[in-house]
């Protein structure tokens, strides 16, 4: 199977040291090691939403803001090719052309590239290149809810969504911008419902469940046509 994984920041950098990269690590190793085409696109994390508010205090420009998150996303993503060691290409993947030039058996790990999208978005264009069977967007959240979980104790958890109904959740509970696109990315949603590539959310805080998004067995919610 190929896969295009965005991993959400907040796991990567929740304790801001090495074995959450290595907790990751593994279960990416055991996927390549099963012969699954991977892959990975880090996000930024708490990192990035600091420097980012940084920015906004000093006036900074909308793009500044983007470039600092982005920023964030390459740091997470080369502690990630550390962490995976021999059975990762060394370059931080920022284009599909990139990615397409370097495919072949190692799992390709990248970050943002331009300001004004997300890494969500990069997961979906990178989804694109391989031809990916599958999307997996591992946060801290066990899935997709009607309303922010965070924020609402009656918020209910969904099994099963089209795109359309993601995009109508999406539109009334998160607002798009540097290091808050919250729940997935708007353009992200529609290209992936143009390619009709499935997205499965599950809770990235047990690994496992990465594996088990692959195999069928995950306990997030599935996003398909």
């Amino acid at each position: 199977m190929k896969v295009s994984i965005s991993l959400g920041g907040s796991l990567l950098t929740r304790n801001m040291e090495a074995a959450s990269y290595q907790r990751y690590a593994s279960v990416i190793r055991r996927l390549w090691e099963a012969g699954h085409t991977i892959v990975v696109t880090c996000g930024g994390g708490r990192p990035a939403r600091q420097f980012i508010a940084i920015a906004k205090d000093l006036n900074g420009p909308r793009d500044l803001q983007d470039s600092l998150g982005i920023l964030a996303t390459h740091i997470n993503a080369l502690l990630l090719i550390a962490a995976l060691g021999d059975i990762a290409d060394p370059h931080i993947h920022h284009r599909a052309t990139e990615v397409k030039r370097h495919l072949g058996d190692k799992v390709l790990v990248g970050g943002g590239h331009r300001p004004g999208s997300s890494t969500d978005y990069r997961a979906v264009i990178f989804a694109a290149t391989i031809d990916a069977d599958l999307i997996i967007n591992a946060t801290d959240v066990p899935g997709v809810y009607d309303k922010n979980p965070k924020t609402n104790s009656d918020a209910k958890k969904l099994d099963k969504l089209t795109y359309a109904e993601l995009e109508v959740i999406i539109r009334a509970n998160v607002r798009q911008a540097p290091g808050g696109y919250g729940l997935f990315d708007l353009k992200g949603v529609r290209l992936a419902a143009r390619l009709g590539t499935p997205i499965v959310f599950v809770d990235g805080t047990d690994p496992d469940e990465i594996i088990r998004a692959v195999t069928g067995t995950h306990h997030g919610t599935v996003v398909r046509p």
